[in-house]
C-alpha cells in the first residue's frame, strides 16, 4: 500500500485525480506502469538517488496517466506526466500556485521536441544537482530523438567545471574569453568518458560576460538557472543579458527559472525570512523567467517545503525526461 512523505495532506486530491483517469487507488497506478514494463521508482532513485518516496509515487500516477491517456510519444508522455506532478502538490502552496507539477511536464516535453537544439543547466557547478538532470536527460532523450539535443552546463568557475566533468565522465571545455573584442575562444575539448555522459559539454566561466559569450556560443534554446551557490552573481544574471539580447537579436530562448519560494538565505534586507518572504533569488528568477520552479535545483527538502515533491528541480528534469522516455519505448 502506498505511503509517501505528507500523505495527509496530499491524499484527498490524489484519490480524486485517480477516479478521474480511471485507478481505484494510486497502488492501480502502480500496477498499470509495472504492467508495461516500466519500473518509476527506478528510474527517478536513478538520477537522484536521494529522492524522496513521494517523488517516485508522483511520477509513478503521471506516467500511468501518460499511460492511460494513450500517449504514444515521449513528449505528449512527458506533458502527462506534469498533470501527475501536479496532483501531488500540496493545497495552497507555492508549489500549487506556480503549477509547478504541469510546469516540469512542460519544460520535458520541450527538450523532447526537434525544436529545441541545446539545453543548458545555468547554475553553480558546487551543486551536484545540474549533474544529476544532465545525466538523466543524456542517458534517454536521444534515444526517440530524430536529432540528438545538445545538454551543456554552464557555472562560474573553470577549477569546479573541470571537477564535474572529471567526477561525472562530461567533458570540459576549456575557454578564454577577450574583454577587448568580445569573443570567446575555446581552448581544449576533453572528454573523461565514451559513452552518452561524454556528449554533455561543461563550460566554466570566469564572469558573467563570458557566460553570457558561451550561451551564444551554443546558441542555447532553452535553460534552467539553479539557485545553489553563486545565484546572484553568475547564473540569474547571465540568464537575464542572455536573454536581452536574444530578444534583441530574434533568438528564441525559453528561460526557467528554478529555485526560490520561502526561507531561501539571500533576502532583499538581508534578515527577512518565514513565509512571507520570497527573496532576491526568487525575485531574480521572475525578471527572467518564462517559467518559475519553486525550492532548491538540488536539495529535495527544499522542494518538499515548497509544497511539490522531495526531488530537486535540475533532477527532475532528467527524471521527467527519462520516465518519458521509458513509455514511449515500452509503447513500441
Amino acid at each position: 500500500m502506498a505511503h509517501f512523505e505528507g500523505y495527509e495532506r496530499r491524499i484527498p486530491q490524489i484519490e480524486k485525480f485517480c477516479k478521474d483517469y480511471q485507478f481505484a487507488t494510486i497502488d492501480g497506478a502502480k500496477e498499470l506502469c509495472l504492467s508495461k514494463g516500466i519500473d518509476v521508482e527506478a528510474i527517478v532513485k536513478g538520477v537522484q538517488p536521494i529522492a524522496f518516496e513521494n517523488a517516485c509515487w508522483a511520477y509513478t500516477l503521471g506516467a500511468a496517466v501518460a499511460i492511460e491517456k494513450g500517449a504514444k510519444n515521449a513528449a505528449d508522455a512527458a506533458e502527462a506526466i506534469g498533470l501527475g506532478l501536479q496532483a501531488f502538490c500540496i493545497p495552497g502552496s507555492v508549489a500549487e500556485a506556480r503549477n509547478v507539477g504541469i510546469g516540469h511536464g512542460n519544460l520535458a516535453a520541450m527538450l523532447l521536441r526537434e525544436e529545441t537544439d541545446c539545453f543548458c543547466f545555468l547554475a553553480g557547478h558546487e551543486s551536484f544537482a545540474a549533474a544529476e538532470g544532465a545525466i538523466g536527460i543524456a542517458r534517454t532523450a536521444n534515444k526517440v530523438r530524430k536529432t540528438p539535443l545538445r545538454v551543456i552546463l554552464n557555472g562560474l568557475g573553470k577549477d569546479a567545471a573541470y571537477i564535474i566533468s572529471r567526477i561525472n565522465g562530461f567533458t570540459y571545455v576549456e575557454t578564454e574569453f577577450d574583454y577587448t573584442s568580445h569573443t570567446l575562444k575555446i581552448v581544449e575539448e576533453k572528454a573523461f568518458s565514451d559513452g552518452d555522459k561524454a556528449k554533455v559539454k561543461v563550460y566554466g566561466a570566469d564572469d558573467v560576460m563570458e557566460g553570457v559569450a558561451i550561451m551564444q556560443h551554443e546558441k542555447v534554446d532553452v535553460s534552467i538557472t539553479g539557485n545553489s551557490t553563486n545565484p546572484t552573481r553568475f547564473q540569474h544574471l547571465v540568464a537575464g543579458t542572455y536573454k536581452k539580447w536574444a530578444t534583441e537579436n530574434g533568438k528564441k530562448y525559453f528561460s526557467v527559472a528554478s529555485g526560490g519560494g520561502t526561507g531561501r538565505t539571500l533576502h532583499p534586507d538581508n534578515v527577512a525570512a518565514g513565509p512571507a518572504s520570497y527573496g532576491l533569488t526568487d525575485s531574480m528568477g521572475r525578471m527572467h523567467g518564462d517559467a518559475q520552479f519553486a525550492g532548491s535545483s538540488s536539495v529535495p527538502a527544499h522542494v518538499e517545503m515548497m509544497g511539490l515533491i522531495g526531488m530537486g528541480n535540475n533532477p527532475m528534469v532528467g527524471a521527467t525526461v527519462a520516465v518519458a522516455v521509458a513509455i514511449e519505448e515500452a509503447c513500441k
